[in-house]
């Protein structure tokens, strides 16, 4: 019987442990939310990473870095360097378009940090990770994430 007791006890305390971690998860959750509404409206995919933005009426995906010759954060360079991300976007009135955006803006490289699309000026904020001198470039293919911020044409846009 009493074993009984003890196990119905176990038992009984593990559901409620259950319950407790549920709360906590939702909390996270919801911390995180806040978070990125307060980052000034930059959102982040990962490399294949497709999001419908309900506030712009499109549909974006991230299909990854064309090209990625920065500079590694540990060695001297003459020039900085670019990366190129590939999105592809496509409006609720409209067929996709794939477009690029630069970490830099150089009109004579056809480089731009900012793109038009449907109205709204998409801008390059953040690409991560960063290459390093130690990791071989392939190490970081597939591994991208970028941060975009998307304004109607015309406002301006501040990134880093």
């Amino acid at each position: 019987m009493f074993y009984k007791n003890f196990l119905l006890s176990l038992g009984i305390l593990s559901l409620f442990n259950c319950q407790s971690q549920k709360i906590k998860t939702d909390v996270t959750t919801e911390k995180a939310e806040i978070h990125k509404k307060n980052s000034d409206e930059i959102i982040y995919f990962k490399e294949g990473e497709n999001k419908f933005l309900k506030d712009y009426q499109m549909n974006v995906t991230f299909k990854g870095i064309a090209e990625d010759s920065r500079c590694p954060k540990d060695v001297q360079c003459i020039w900085s360097g670019v990366a190129v991300a590939q999105i592809e976007v496509m409006g609720t009135t409209t067929r996709p378009m794939i477009l690029q955006i630069s970490s830099i803006d150089n009109p004579d490289r056809n480089y731009h940090k900012t793109v038009n699309f449907n109205g709204y000026d998409i801008s390059l904020a953040d690409v991560t990770p960063y290459p390093e001198s130690s990791k071989k470039k392939n190490a970081l293919k597939s591994n991208y994430s970028i941060g975009i911020i998307i304004k109607k044409a015309g406002e301006n846009i501040t990134t880093k």
